[in-house]
């Protein structure tokens, strides 16, 4: 794919309408074209700006009265004499110019303060695409085991942190292996877990800051995705599985990790 289609296709991938294998085939080139992905930041800091609810402005009643006293009154009479007022038009211009002003100010100041949102978009993307490109070309696993003693010390010298790897196998929720896998910027670790013939990718990476968030629902072309972040670690858990049961791994995974905030 080269630049000119990629553009073509970057406001429907940013509102994740294209399908499947466009969504691959735009990933790949944003991760090669650098001045591409930084018109696909543009599109999707806009998306997200324009999404928030900040952006509703409500008019003051003075801006009410003021219009109201512009307009013609039915009961006025050619002999009365009235103060010249500003036509009702030029309030109109006037009341927009300042709804665009508190627009553009609030879209600025989305932007400006919440860039780890937009983070968390792209990083949703990047995890619905590796788990999806792990299913399609049977890669889901580098080492192969269902014993976390095994898991565990395979990550030793390839990460640059030392994920935990939770035994689920109680519940039902049985280790197939992990991987090492790439998300936006940085190698990450990818642990996967069965639940029937379901796989569940789970992403770990450092987190910018020790900050506790709770576990966030989203969806990406009919897979769910849980991302949570605590004691100093990111986690992202995607599958095919219904929402309960992946909620239901997700309760037990945090639970299973040390010093968990629950």
């Amino acid at each position: 794919m080269n630049c000119e289609e990629a553009v073509s296709l970057l406001q429907p991938y940013t509102d994740g309408e294209l399908d499947l294998v466009r969504h691959l085939q735009i990933e790949q080139h944003l991760q090669r074209c650098a001045a591409c992905a930084e018109q696909e930041q543009h599109l999707r800091s806009l998306r997200v700006a324009i999404a928030s609810p900040s952006l509703r402005y409500q008019a003051p009643e003075s801006l009410r009265a003021r219009l109201q006293a512009a307009l013609p009154s039915e009961t006025a009479t050619p002999i009365v004499v009235r103060k010249r007022s500003m036509p009702a038009f030029q309030l109109a211009t006037m009341a927009a110019g300042v709804l665009l002003l508190v627009g553009m100010s609030a879209t600025m100041g989305m932007l400006l303060s919440h860039p780890s949102s937009l983070m968390d978009e792209r990083l949703a993307d990047a995890v619905f695409a590796d788990h999806v490109r792990s299913i399609q070309v049977d890669h889901l696993t580098d080492v192969v085991s269902s014993d976390r003693h095994t898991v565990k010390p395979w990550f030793q010298g390839k990460l640059d942190f030392a994920p935990d790897v939770p035994d689920l196998s109680e519940h039902g929720y049985t280790m197939s292996g992990g991987r090492l896998d790439y998300l936006v910027d940085r190698p990450v670790a990818a642990l996967v877990y069965l639940r029937r013939l379901h796989a569940i990718n789970v992403f770990i990476r450092p987190a910018a800051n020790e900050e506790t968030k709770a576990v966030r629902s989203l969806t990406r072309q009919g897979f769910h995705i849980r991302q949570w972040q605590q004691s100093g670690m990111a986690y992202w858990a995607i599958s095919d599985l219904n929402d309960e049961e992946l909620d239901e791994f997700v309760r037990l995974f945090r639970a299973a990790l040390p010093q968990a905030t629950l």
